[in-house]
């Protein structure tokens, strides 16, 4: 299924999305969310809502720092999660940091989350490992 991926603004979207996503993770290490950093990082990302049919459906966020482009969210709404939405996001970061002259994705995931899989399939490799938060990378060619 590919999605439908543009800019938005939409802050309250994305933080119910994200907040809804990983509330369990933040319950089992024990991290508690902070709106006010959230506010703050809003501001810096470049957003993108992903829709499918107009239904919004997840949430892609993205920061250019030096060298690479760094994925801080990537959010699919559980009902549409697994039917290809996240990989399609990946490609259009992956676009995105291409036309940028941008040779490097990172992202940071919870070693716990499921995602690692899609993030391993994709070509992400680990690069550290520290509370339970992995960092990964993948050269864009």
């Amino acid at each position: 299924m590919t999605p439908v991926i543009r800019p938005t603004n939409d802050k309250a979207f994305a933080e119910t999305l994200i907040r809804h996503n990983m509330a369990a993770y933040h319950q089992q290490l024990g991290w508690h969310w902070d709106t006010a950093l959230f506010d703050q990082q809003w501001r810096e990302l470049e957003s993108y809502k992903l829709f499918v049919n107009a239904t919004p459906v997840g949430v892609l966020c993205l920061q250019q720092e030096h060298s690479a482009y760094h994925i801080r969210e990537l959010q699919i709404a559980p009902s549409w999660q697994r039917q290809g939405l996240g990989t399609a996001a990946l490609g259009y970061a992956e676009q995105h940091a291409r036309q940028a002259g941008i040779h490097r994705l990172r992202l940071r995931v919870f070693s716990i989350n499921p995602a690692m899989a899609l993030y391993e399939r994709m070509g992400f490799r680990v690069l550290t490992t520290e509370g339970g938060v992995q960092a990964m990378e993948r050269r864009i060619v």
